[in-house]
């Protein structure tokens, strides 16, 4: 007799996550299970998925899976789903709360009755290069010459929770994302993978980005992406310190304040629930 899982789908800004909770699955999470939940022609599909609540110490946890199997540090649409699902499924009944990876507490606030819409405090962006990491001597990784795919490129590099590469462009379109995107990704000076971001400033108020994800391809929208523009461009001297995101899924809103740590504000919506066989992974 097969025994079902269900898992919970939600997107932000049309960045799609399966939630699989353990507190009410018994399914051992490994990466080719997620591979194939995720994959859209044979699976359910998603960008990735959130495998939680864990609760350590009188605190919830996350875990965070690319589609490809591998675990990411931080997402920052993928904080803001995690946060709703847990205000729906009762596990939280305030609007402030803190979630937990292993990379540390993350301050989360729903903004409306409805929990459609959050402000998520990503922490600060480090431009050090160990911290990123890239490879090479320490140094803040800003406007610095890189060969992807034979052309040089200056790109400003920084870690929010998770790496990302951001390239300044006077256009930006999907195709040349996903053209370079991979030999980013996995270029030798990036010893952890690398996320993409070529970015266009369209005023000192709003920028422009299309995305390129590690271990997920290219995207709609990224939290994390947006706030590692965002701050690559202030850090540049381009945009003021409040910033609107525009992306393919849709806007996010980046506060940079005076020390330094960065808010994001976003949406986000519930999909379905979703049954699956466990002979499905067989």
């Amino acid at each position: 007799m097969n025994t079902n899982i269900t898992l919970s789908k939600y997107q932000g800004l049309g960045n799609d996550y399966l939630i699989l909770d353990p507190n009410k699955n018994k399914l051992q999470l490994v990466g080719k299970k997620i591979e194939l939940l995720c994959q859209r022609g044979f699976g359910i599909g998603a960008d990735g998925v959130l495998y939680g609540p864990l609760k350590k110490d009188g605190k919830m946890y996350v875990r965070i899976f690319n589609p490809d199997g591998s675990e990411t540090e931080m997402s920052g649409n993928g904080m803001r789903i995690f946060a709703k699902y847990l205000i729906d499924q009762g596990y939280v009944s305030r609007k402030k709360f803190t979630v937990y990876t292993e990379n540390g507490g993350v301050e989360v606030e729903a903004l409306n009755e409805r929990a459609t819409d959050f402000r998520i405090n990503m922490g600060r962006a480090t431009f050090c290069s160990q911290q990123i990491p890239v490879a090479g001597e320490e140094r803040e990784v800003v406007n610095e010459p890189f060969l992807f795919k034979d052309e040089l490129y200056n790109a400003t590099c920084t870690s929010v929770g998770n790496p990302h590469c951001i390239i300044m462009m006077e256009k930006v379109t999907p195709e040349l994302v996903q053209e370079i995107g991979p030999y980013v990704e996995n270029n030798e000076k990036f010893p952890n993978r690398m996320n993409l971001q070529i970015c266009r400033v369209i005023d000192p108020k709003n920028i422009q980005i299309e995305i390129y994800e590690r271990g997920a391809g290219y995207t709609q929208a990224s939290g994390t992406g947006s706030c590692a523009a965002a701050a690559a461009a202030y850090r540049l001297g381009l945009v003021h310190n409040r910033v609107n995101v525009h992306q393919p899924g849709g806007i996010i809103e980046v506060d940079i304040e005076d020390d330094g740590t960065i808010y994001m504000i976003g949406s986000v919506g519930f999909i379905a629930e979703v049954s699956i066989a466990e002979s499905f992974f067989a």
